[in-house]
């Protein structure tokens, strides 16, 4: 049974979940080297924010296939490392947006209206109104950086609390911010318009302290700043010396460059000007248990063989196009597995020709799933929709991608093509009512098969006889033949017969079925 290393504390609905497929370990507060010296017994690591996952850590899991992080973020992960191991990295971009967009709105109305300090006051005894004069965000202008999935619930509860709304994202069409009520600006037009400005983006190099010193001259006097994205988008060292001096008004922060935040940070030192949180974004008990949940299932998919809808490392695999995609990535695993044993030997390229509608859907994740099956005989557990095209890179695989939308026969259609060191050989393959797989072509000679486990693909004449001498031949080694099918294109040309077969071929018998006068060529084919 796999095993399962929980290393951060998690909604105990992820534990029953992964306790379905696998033993589940929870292990929690562990140093990075205490983590490297367990990690190799497990084939898979869930975690939140606080484990951080080294490159050491990736190197001692011998045995991991994926790393689930409860959350958005991933920068606890060295998802490279990850990556070059074939690791999968998921984490979940939607669980907890709500939670995270609402924090940010308590951040703006507690930040406007003074309430931690003010509720500090009460507490203390006291009783100063005239101190906690606060301003109204009723008409004031909101500058949303970042339109995903939370900056776009903060824009639209935003709107309807009567904010004006600005938007940078380089991302999103002026369309979508249209649709949100947000009009679309360059950042320092942003900086210099916005009364509150609201962060939701990832920290990246190009991200990193994008909030500094320059900035901040830039910005009102009045201008207040919310961020419960990212810690690191922001220069605090700047920022506390901007709020120090009344550049700004104020900011409200639940996220660090460092966290925990240290104790000597000049964020402590502001009192009323700075709201500081400790990374409560997704602290919702629905958000724990959406995240838990959503993490969870996604690595007892991937323990029980299937992909992952949300993984961080897979180009072009996004949970919306794996769903849509599922069954055409089965489709093109398959076709690749096939169509590499039959052209064997090294592989110098693969054509991969998608025709009628599966033309117009995106091309990365069927590549992908291609190159996984073309890869797998050979390399076996080593391959996966991770590294797949990195594998295939190391070993100077060109690969070719071309759209037919014309419909031919099917209303969509997979073609692979391998050229390798021991000739060309192509197979086409199509999904009937929307899932079941079936292979129509094979070197352009036309059939109609299910593939199975174990198959045999001859290529002969078309002449009388040839079927039953094969039939007997295999009858004689004990070989169970489930079905045959014949290809040609023309009579008595050339054609080619695909038989499915209960088990492998025994030693010598492929030999046998070589010396049959009429055969041209034989393959065995284990999917």
């Amino acid at each position: 049974m796999p095993k399962v290393l929980v290393s951060d504390p998690i909604d105990q609905a992820g534990i029953d979940i992964l306790s379905q497929v696998a033993q589940v370990d929870v292990q929690t507060k562990l140093s990075p080297d205490e983590l490297a010296n367990i990690i190799g017994d497990y084939d898979a690591l869930m975690i939140r924010s606080g484990t951080k996952v080294t490159q050491a850590v990736i190197d001692a899991g011998q045995n991991l296939k994926i790393i689930g992080r409860a959350g958005v973020g991933v920068d606890n992960v060295d998802v490279p490392a990850a990556t070059r191991r074939g690791i999968v990295v998921v984490n979940s971009p939607e669980g907890n947006t709500i939670a995270a967009a609402e924090h940010a709105l308590a951040m703006m109305l507690s930040l406007s209206r003074y309430i931690p300090v003010a509720d500090q006051s009460v507490k203390a005894g006291e009783w100063n109104r005239k101190a906690f004069t606060g301003v109204e965000v009723y008409k004031k202008t909101l500058g949303v950086v970042g339109l995903g999935k939370i900056g776009s619930h903060v824009a639209t509860v935003a709107r309807a609390l009567g904010m004006k709304l600005l938007a940078y994202d380089p991302f999103i069409s002026a369309d979508r911010a249209e649709k949100l009520g947000c009009r679309l600006v360059e950042l320092d037009l942003l900086f210099r318009e916005a009364d509150y400005i609201t962060l939701h983006l990832p920290k990246t190099p190009e991200t990193a302290n994008l909030i500094n010193a320059k900035t901040l001259a830039t910005m009102k006097p009045t201008t207040r700043i919310i961020n419960c994205a990212r810690g690191g988008i922001i220069d605090e060292v700047a920022l506390a010396d901007a709020l120090s001096k009344d550049v700004i008004a104020g900011a409200a922060l639940d996220v660090y460059a460092e966290e925990p935040l240290g104790p000597d940070s000049p964020l402590r030192s502001l009192d009323r000007k700075a709201i500081l949180t400790p990374h409560l974004g997704a602290s919702t008990e629905e958000a724990q248990i959406n995240v838990a949940t959503d993490v969870a299932e996604q690595i007892r998919d991937v323990l029980l063989g299937l992909p992952a809808k949300s993984a961080v490392n897979i180009p072009g695999l996004r949970a919306d196009v794996m769903e849509q995609m599922r069954p055409y990535l089965q489709l093109a695993e398959t076709l690749g597995n096939l169509v590499g044993q039959l052209a064997g030997g090294r592989i110098e390229s693969l054509n991969v020709q998608m025709q009628g509608e599966l033309a117009q859907k995106d091309s990365q994740p069927v590549v992908i799933a291609a190159l996984k099956g073309l890869l797998s005989h050979a390399l076996q557990e080593r391959v996966n929709y991770v590294n797949a095209n990195i594998e295939a890179k190391e070993r100077g695989i060109h690969v070719i991608e071309t759209r037919d939308t014309d419909v031919k026969g099917y209303t969509s259609s997979l073609r692979l093509t391998a050229v390798g060191s021991l000739g060309e050989h192509s197979v086409s393959g199509v999904l009937l009512g929307g899932s079941e797989i079936r292979v129509t072509d094979i070197d352009e000679f036309p059939i109609n098969v299910p593939p199975t486990k174990h198959m045999l693909f001859t290529l002969h004449r078309d002449m009388p006889g040839i079927i039953g001498k094969i039939g007997s031949l295999l009858g004689s080694f004990n070989v169970n033949i489930a079905s045959m099918q014949v290809g040609r294109k023309i009579v008595r040309g050339d054609a080619v017969m695909v038989l499915s077969i209960d088990d492998p071929l025994p030693e010598g018998i492929l030999d046998e079925i070589t010396k049959v006068p009429g055969i041209r060529d034989a393959y065995t084919v284990s999917l």
